[in-house]
C-alpha cells in the first residue's frame, strides 16, 4: 500500500548542494515541502513533484546529458555516491565530471529504498520492483513533454507483467499434475522394464540350454558317424580277406582235381597192364571221362563265377543287423535334432513376436496414459460404506467397475429408502401397474433386504399352490396385489406393494429380488423361475442318487464325474429357459 502526503523534510543527500547541469529540472529549496510515501510499514521522504518547463533544454536543442564515459559510479555501491573517496588524488578529482543534480537525487532515493527492503521474503522481487516503479513515475511527472509516451510504455509493461503473473499462477496446478503423472508413468515403465528383463533373462537361459543340448547332439552324431566309418572299413577288410580265401580255395580245388586225374590215369594204366584189355576200349573210356571232367569243370567255373562275390549268409545277416541298428539310431538322433532345430526356430519366432508385442503394448500404454482418464480408487469407498473396510472388501471381491457402481448405488439407495417416510403415488392410469394404482402419499414400511426376500418366497409359494388348484397360471402382478390385500388388508396393501417394489428395483445384485422384479415388470417370462427351480430339483435328485452311503456329502471325484454326465442336459435346459425368456 502506497500513501502520499506532503511534509517538509531536509534534502536526502549532500548531492542537493551541487549545481544542476544544463537541462535538468530545478530543485526545490531546503524549505520546500516534500512527498512522504509509505510502503507497508516503511516511510521514505521523496522530493515533491516539480513542474518542469518543456523548453528547458541544453545547447543544441537536446536534453542535457551526462557523458557515457563518466558513468563509472554504480547506483547500488556501498559508499556514498555524493562524496569523493578519501584516497583519490587531486588529478583524479579534477577529471571527475559531476552528475546532474536530479539524477543524483533519484539515485539516492533508490539506494535508500533498496537498502530498507527485506529481501528474504517470498515476494522480494515484487518489493524490489516497487522503488524502480516510483522512480520511473517521478521521472515521467517531471518531464511533461514525454509524459504521454512514457506513461503508455509504463502501462504496457504493467499490463504485460500482470498478464504473465496470471498465466504463471494458472500454470502452477498443471505443473504439479504433470509432475505426478510423470512420476506414475515412470514407475509403470520401470515395472514393465523389470518384468521384461526377467522374461528376457529366462529366455536367454533357455536359449543357452538349447544351444548346449544342440552341441551335445552334434557331438554324439559325430561320434556315431565315426563309428559307422570304422565299421565300414572293417567290413571292407573282411570282404578283401574273404576274396583272398575264395581265390586260394579255387586254386586248391584245381590242384586237387589235377592230382585226382593223375591218380585216375595211373590206375587205368595199372588195370590195363593187369587185365590186358583192349587199347581202343580204354582210349574210348578215357575220352568219355575227360569229357565228363570238362563238363564238370565248366559247371564248377560257372558256379565260381556266379557265387564268387557272395559272402556267407551268417556274416551278411550279422553285418546287416548291425547296420540296421546303427541306421535306426542315426534316424532317431536325426529326428531329435530336427525337432530341436524346429523348437529352437519356434522359440526364436516366439521371442520375436514377444518383443513386437511388448513394443506394441508399450506404445498402447503410452497412448492410453496420454488419452485415458485414471481409474477410480475404490478403496476410498470403505470409509463411507457402513461396516468399514471389512464389509467393503467382501462386497468388492471379484467384481468389475460396473458391478461396483451397482453396489454403491444399492448402498446409497438403501440409505435413501431408510430416510424416506412415504412414497408419492403414481395415480390410477391404465399405464400404471395394477399393484401401484394409488393416489396420494404412501407410507414407507422401511423393510430390510432379508424381510423382502422372505415375503417374496411366501408369495411364490402361495402362487404355485394357487396355480395348481386352479389348473392354470395366473398373472403375477394381479396375484401380488391380491396376496398383499388378503394378508395386510386393502388399506395397507399399497404401502407394502410400494415398499417391496422400491426394494426389488434397488437391489439388482440379489438374484431372487432381481428375477422377481423382471417377471413383475414383464421383462422375462414366469417360466424362467419355474425352470430354474425344476433344474435345481433335478440336479439335487441326481446328486442324492450318486450318494450311495446316504451321508449327505459327495467326494470331489464323484461330484466331477456326475457333473460331467449332467453338463449336456444342464446346458440344454438352460438354453431352453433363455430362449423362452428372450421370446417374451
Amino acid at each position: 500500500m502506497v500513501t502520499v502526503s506532503t511534509t517538509p523534510a531536509p534534502c536526502p543527500s549532500p548531492a542537493m548542494a551541487l549545481a544542476p547541469s544544463p537541462g535538468a529540472p530545478s530543485l526545490p529549496s531546503l524549505e520546500t515541502s516534500n512527498y512522504q510515501i509509505q510502503i507497508g510499514s516503511l516511510k521514505h521522504v521523496l522530493p515533491k513533484k516539480r513542474k518542469t518547463l518543456a523548453c528547458q533544454f541544453s545547447v543544441g536543442g537536446r536534453l542535457s546529458t551526462w557523458p557515457a564515459y563518466a558513468s563509472g559510479q554504480a547506483i547500488l555501491q556501498s559508499r556514498k555516491p555524493c562524496c569523493l573517496p578519501e584516497g583519490r588524488s587531486k588529478k583524479q578529482a579534477s577529471l571527475t565530471i559531476a552528475k546532474p543534480r536530479y539524477l543524483e537525487e533519484l539515485e539516492c532515493y533508490l539506494r535508500k529504498e533498496l537498502q530498507s527492503l527485506d529481501l528474504t521474503k517470498e515476494n522480494a522481487q515484487e518489493l524490489k520492483l516497487q522503488p524502480y516503479r516510483e522512480i520511473f513515475e517521478f521521472f515521467i511527472e517531471d518531464f511533461k513533454t514525454y509524459k504521454p509516451l512514457l506513461s503508455a510504455i509504463k502501462n504496457e509493461y504493467e499490463v504485460t507483467l500482470a498478464h504473465l503473473r496470471e498465466k504463471i499462477r494458472s500454470l502452477e496446478p498443471l505443473k504439479a499434475m504433470l509432475v505426478s503423472v510423470s512420476d506414475e508413468c515412470t514407475r509403470q515403465i520401470v515395472a514393465l522394464q523389470e518384468e521384461e528383463k526377467a522374461e528376457i533373462t529366462m529366455l536367454k537361459k533357455e536359449k543357452l540350454y538349447l544351444l548346449k543340448l544342440i552341441d551335445k547332439m552334434k557331438e554324439e552324431e559325430g561320434s556315431l558317424q565315426t563309428q559307422v566309418n570304422k565299421l565300414r572299413k572293417n567290413v571292407a577288410k573282411e570282404y578283401m580277406r574273404y576274396i583272398n580265401e575264395c581265390d586260394a580255395r579255387k586254386l586248391l580245388l584245381a590242384d586237387l582235381n589235377e592230382m585226382r586225374n593223375q591218380q585216375l590215369e595211373m590206375s587205368l594204366r595199372q588195370v590195363q597192364e593187369v587185365k590186358g584189355e583192349d587199347l581202343v576200349k580204354v582210349t574210348l573210356a578215357l575220352k568219355i571221362a575227360r569229357q565228363d571232367l570238362t563238363k564238370a569243370q565248366v559247371e564248377l567255373n560257372t558256379m565260381k563265377a556266379d557265387y564268387g562275390d557272395v559272402v556267407p549268409r551268417r556274416d551278411f545277416e550279422s553285418q546287416e543287423k548291425k547296420y540296421s541298428d546303427l541306421f535306426e539310431k542315426m534316424e532317431v538322433l536325426q529326428k531329435d535334432f530336427d525337432d530341436l532345430q524346429k523348437e529352437y526356430d519356434t522359440l526364436l519366432e516366439i521371442h520375436q513376436e514377444t518383443v513386437e508385442e511388448r513394443d506394441r503394448f508399450y506404445n498402447e500404454l503410452q497412448q492410453v496414459q496420454r488419452s485415458s482418464t485414471p481409474r477410480p480408487d475404490w478403496a476410498k469407498c470403505a470409509e463411507v460404506i457402513s461396516g468399514g473396510p471389512e464389509r467393503w472388501s467382501y462386497l468388492e471381491e471379484g467384481k468389475t467397475s460396473d458391478q461396483l457402481v451397482d453396489v454403491l448405488l444399492e448402498e446409497i439407495g438403501t440409505g435413501v429408502l431408510k430416510e424416506k417416510d412415504s412414497f408419492p403415488g403414481l395415480g390410477k392410469g391404465d399405464k400404471v401397474p395394477v399393484y401401484l394404482r394409488y393416489e396420494g402419499q404412501v407410507k414407507n414400511k422401511k423393510l430390510n433386504k432379508k424381510d423382502v426376500v422372505n415375503i417374496l418366497k411366501e408369495i411364490w409359494k402361495e402362487k404355485v399352490s394357487a396355480d395348481l388348484q386352479k389348473g392354470k397360471q395366473s398373472s403375477l402382478p394381479e396375484f401380488f396385489l391380491s396376496y398383499l390385500q388378503k394378508k395386510y388388508g386393502d388399506s395397507s396393501a399399497f404401502e407394502w406393494a410400494y415398499t417391496i417394489y422400491e426394494n426389488i428395483k434397488l437391489y439388482r445384485s440379489n438374484e431372487a429380488m432381481s428375477l422377481f422384479y423382471d417377471i413383475l415388470s414383464g421383462k422375462v417370462d414366469e417360466g424362467l423361475y419355474h425352470g430354474q427351480n425344476q433344474l435345481i430339483a433335478n440336479l439335487l435328485k441326481e446328486l442324492m442318487a450318486s450318494d450311495s452311503s446316504n451321508s449327505g456329502a459327495l467326494m470331489t471325484e464323484q461330484f466331477r464325474m456326475r457333473r460331467a454326465t449332467l453338463s449336456p442336459s444342464l446346458q440344454r435346459s438352460r438354453a431352453n429357459m433363455l430362449a423362452r425368456s428372450r421370446s417374451i
